[in-house]
């Protein structure tokens, strides 16, 4: 259950409550590594340190309210995982806001090639027949699914990525490394959306959890030269914002430029007609 990590047993004679002793138990277990994969449940506490259900439920009401662990109705408990947190008006990296929260940031590339695609390329503002570099990376936090991130580039500027090794480093970077290019700006929208069946099993995810869809252009001295569509698990990923009362807080409508048509489902099948 816990990598070989057991309970230790109750000193009964100790003057510390027993719902104590086993927080600070359950806490050791968890520095060790225990619990990752699944945290028990509270019969199986019960049983383990032979105590009273109320007594447990003690114990994880203080892991819970510190932020530490989480439960959901028919879900269980489980161990909170950090949220990689984005703010909101910048250019961010996703790679290095994974990087920024201590957690290894990996990606399973699973295309990249040349493509035509038509209503890419009108995003992009160029013609129909233009040659695009796709990307597609499941993205990996701690080896465990976080985003699937589908990038689409003009070949003219993007052409030397189809030699990158996208397992370890981000598309910014590689970019600016390999071109010289830097992207100065863009605009995205971010929206919840209700996952498909295959989004759910790539990214890990129980029925029930939504995904943050975020929709980019990135632009190279206001000429877009990046469309990106990112699925990111709606249970580790946050946005924030800024507000003064000197300067107010400003959101903003999003255009017709940014806003994908056709569901989730809908553009995952419509991906694979476009690659050749």
């Amino acid at each position: 259950m816990a990598r070989g990590v057991k309970a230790r047993p109750l000193d009964r004679t100790n003057p510390l409550p027993l719902w104590a002793q086993i927080e600070a138990d359950l806490r050791r277990r968890m520095r060790s590594g225990a619990f990752e994969d699944r945290f028990p449940g509270e019969h199986e506490l019960v049983a383990e340190y032979e105590v009273s259900r109320h007594t447990v439920r003690d114990a994880l009401r203080r892991l819970r309210d510190e932020g530490i662990l989480d439960s959901g109705r028919g879900r269980g408990t489980w161990l909170r995982k950090p949220r990689i947190e984005q703010p909101l008006g910048a250019l961010y990296s996703l790679f290095k806001s994974v990087e920024a929260m201590g957690l290894e940031q990996r990606s399973v590339v699973r295309a990249l090639e040349v493509v035509v695609d038509e209503a890419v390329a009108g995003r992009l503002q160029r013609p129909p027949s233009t040659e695009l570099v796709y990307l597609e990376r499941l993205r990996l936090a701690d080896s465990e699914p976080l985003a699937i991130d589908r990038t689409w580039l003009p070949r003219s500027i993007a052409g030397p990525l189809l030699d990158a090794d996208f397992s370890h480093s981000g598309l910014y970077d590689e970019l600016a490394g390999l071109t010289g290019t830097r992207l100065t700006g863009g605009n995205e929208v971010i929206t919840a959306a209700v996952p498909s069946a295959a989004t759910r099993k790539l990214l890990k995810i129980p029925a029930g959890t939504a995904v943050m869809e975020v929709q980019r252009i990135g632009c190279l001295r206001d000429q877009p030269v990046e469309w990106r569509e990112t699925l990111i698990r709606g249970d580790r990923f946050s946005v924030a914002a800024q507000w003064s009362a000197q300067d107010g807080y400003r959101m903003g409508v999003a255009g017709d430029e940014v806003r994908a048509g056709g569901s989730e489902r809908d553009r995952s099948g419509a991906s694979a007609k476009r690659r050749r």
